[in-house]
């Protein structure tokens, strides 16, 4: 329901509706609170969660992924809350996450530009950033807090994942930046 997204690790991520392992959960037929799953670009799936109505039921609008590596979504019913006529019955929704061990990443916005055009990028624990690259090619930064960097596109660099280096870990980007002509 709502989609798919493109986990880091290049699998995709998403939920259903129904089904899973609760008998607790059930519309016209339909038995079960709904899951959290990954797909492997090769087909081989896996079911992360099974929402059982207290934590969730009929989960929509499909999966968001953080900077920090973690997946949000949230449920249309389920929770402890009463919500009476609910279709399903149960409680008003969730707003959920999960964690699948994903690391975190940065990400650039806009997803492509030319040199000299200004870029930011989105992240966090940025403020000790000692360094920042467009495929290699070392770009002059701006710390603006710790989950924003200003940066221009350096003249000479290419496509390819950008890069913030900090004292902790160095953060690829989650897509390649597109430098245009």
């Amino acid at each position: 329901m709502g989609g798919l997204a493109q986990g880091t690790d290049g699998n995709f991520y998403g939920g259903t509706l129904a089904g899973g392992t609760s008998s607790n959960c059930s519309y016209t037929g339909i038995v079960g609170c709904g899951t959290i799953f990954r797909l492997t670009p090769g087909g081989t799936l896996t079911t992360l969660h099974s929402f059982d109505g207290t934590d969730g039921n009929f989960m929509i609008n499909g999966l968001l992924q953080d900077t920090g590596g973690n997946f949000y979504g949230q449920t249309w019913t389920g929770g402890i809350s009463s919500c009476p006529g609910n279709v399903g019955g149960g409680g008003c929704g969730t707003i959920f996450w999960l964690s699948v061990g994903l690391g975190p990443f940065v990400e650039t916005l806009p997803t492509s530009g030319k040199a000299g055009q200004g870029i930011r990028i989105l992240g966090n624990a940025l403020t000790d950033a000692t360094s920042v690259s467009f495929n290699g090619t070392t770009a002059l930064f701006n710390v603006v807090s710790a989950t924003e960097i200003e940066t221009r596109v350096p003249d000479g660099a290419t496509t390819g994942f950008v890069m913030v280096t900090t004292p902790s870990a160095t953060l690829k980007s989650n897509t390649k930046f597109r430098v245009r002509q």
